[in-house]
């Protein structure tokens, strides 16, 4: 099969599967995101620790999936905020525990990267389910806003870049972390989120002031670029291309939610800040 071919299939199904979880009612959304959490972290254990430290790999999963049920059950109003937290606690205390108790700790520096999965992939998860539960009932109308913000700015960004980041505007933004990335590019992305902001707004799907939809599509695009060299940062220390290759012709969850990863908290941040 055509690689441009392969890849145009397994985009289209990605987005209807992103939509049937956002749409189609909470137990939807939770079986979805439970899978993505748990999957993109296997993959950051995968690409950084290889077969090494077992173990607590699989309890860090744990962790990590117990976080976002946690996230899921606090926002959704099942429990209180003690229990969140406290339960959230627990679960890291235990796993910091077995990491004591274990019989061997030639590889204890390695244990660093269980805990850095926790933090950039598990925490962000378990506070997304915030934005579906605003108001007490289930929506997943902003986090969807978010996401078409989020793939309008890589399509701009592909676009222009290509069309301009060749010969015409060649200047890169990161050579030594991802050299494809270009100046032009980063624009072009900054224009899609921003028209993709303005068409939100203009079809209610954003209830917000035009004037915040904007503000908050470039927020998320600089952010959302920031996601994407970070995760570039992890491929380029642990000597490979893709996370992993789930998503044939696009790689790894990972690679798909690099960007979500710091653009969506950086969007919460936004609509926290100014009250809206």
């Amino acid at each position: 099969m055509n690689g441009t071919v392969k890849r145009s299939i397994f985009g289209l199904l990605f987005l209807a599967v992103m939509l049937g979880g956002l749409l189609l009612g909470e137990v939807a959304f939770v079986n979805l995101f439970l899978f993505i959490s748990g999957w993109m972290l296997r993959e950051f254990y995968r690409m950084n620790l290889g077969e090494s430290q077992p173990l607590l790999k699989n309890v860090g999963l744990a962790v990590g999936i117990a976080w976002f049920l946690l996230g899921f059950a606090y926002f959704r109003g099942d429990i209180s905020l003690t229990f969140f937290v406290s339960g959230g606690l627990l679960a890291l205390l235990l796993l910091l525990a077995l990491a004591v108790l274990q019989k061997k700790h030639e590889d204890f520096p390695k244990f660093a990267f269980i805990l850095a999965g926790l933090l950039y992939i598990s925490l962000p998860l378990a506070l997304s389910p915030a934005l579906v539960f605003r108001g007490g009932d289930y929506s997943g109308l902003l986090m969807l806003s978010f996401f078409i913000i989020i793939w309008s700015s890589d399509v701009g960004a592909y676009c222009l870049g290509m069309l301009l980041g060749q010969k015409i505007w060649p200047a890169k933004m990161c050579p030594k972390i991802s050299p494809k990335k270009s100046w032009a590019g980063f624009l072009g992305g900054l224009l899609f989120a921003c028209l993709a902001g303005a068409i939100l707004n203009w079809t209610g799907l954003l209830a917000l002031p035009m004037v915040h939809c904007l503000g908050l599509a470039a927020v998320m695009h600089v952010l959302g670029v920031f996601g994407d060299l970070f995760e570039s940062l992890w491929k380029r220390a642990a000597g490979v291309k893709d996370s992993g290759n789930i998503i044939p012709g696009h790689g790894g969850l990972l690679d798909r939610f690099d960007s979500a990863l710091f653009a969506i908290p950086a969007a919460c941040v936004y609509l926290a800040i100014l009250g809206l």
